[in-house]
């Protein structure tokens, strides 16, 4: 399947990253904040989990990097960090909080990962774990920089359920539904089902040797 770009499906691809970005880069900010960083570093980690996984899916696509042919999406990342660090200097932020930004930055990356890659021309199922990537990525970089292990890794349903709603999302396409109704109902999908995932702490058969 692919998607021909068009006025309409631009702009939606257009809202749906600068939404992404101001979300993933606010999780950055709280989950570096608890490490006491200082306004650079809380900057800078906010910015490569904003930016970091649309980069890696735009560089493995061979397309323009999105925040580079558009600054607009690093002033937005710039601006959710700044905006963050200020408001928890006046308001309480619990700390496990991030997780609601993550896992919104999680579902609408997800869909813009997707939507980018079948516009390009990438198979269904590449275009998926795109994807998937592209929601992920982000974290990673943002967890390894602040020294803790990647969420992704042991976190209740993280990557599945970013996989699960981006074939969700090809699935409503293939049955034609309008691309911006697939969209929001995709990106929905995975916040919730990360939403109650962590709730009720779902998690993966984790990986045992016989004894």
């Amino acid at each position: 399947m692919t998607l021909h770009p068009n006025p309409a499906l631009l702009q939606n691809l257009y809202w749906i990253t600068l939404i992404a970005v101001v979300v993933s880069s606010a999780s950055a900010v709280l989950k570096a904040g608890f490490k006491q960083f200082d306004l650079f570093g809380v900057i800078i980690i906010a910015i490569v989990t904003g930016l970091g996984g649309g980069s890696l899916r735009d560089m493995l696509l061979d397309r323009e990097v999105f925040w580079i042919r558009d600054q607009m999406f690093f002033i937005a990342s710039l601006g959710s960090a700044l905006a963050i660090f200020l408001l928890a200097r006046v308001v309480v932020i619990p700390q496990r909080f991030f997780l609601i930004p993550d896992a919104a930055g999680l579902a609408t990356f997800g869909v813009a990962g997707t939507l980018v890659s079948l516009m390009v021309g990438a198979p269904w199922l590449v275009a998926s774990f795109m994807g998937v990537m592209t929601g992920t990525m982000g974290g990673i970089f943002r967890d390894v920089l602040c020294n803790t292990p990647p969420v992704v890794f042991q976190s209740p349903l993280y990557a599945t359920v970013s996989w699960a709603g981006s074939l969700l999302f090809i699935g409503l396409l293939y049955l034609h539904m309008d691309v911006t109704l697939a969209a929001i109902i995709a990106g929905l999908a995975i916040f919730i089902a990360r939403l109650l995932a962590i709730r009720f702490n779902i998690n993966l058969p984790v990986f045992k040797f016989k004894e």
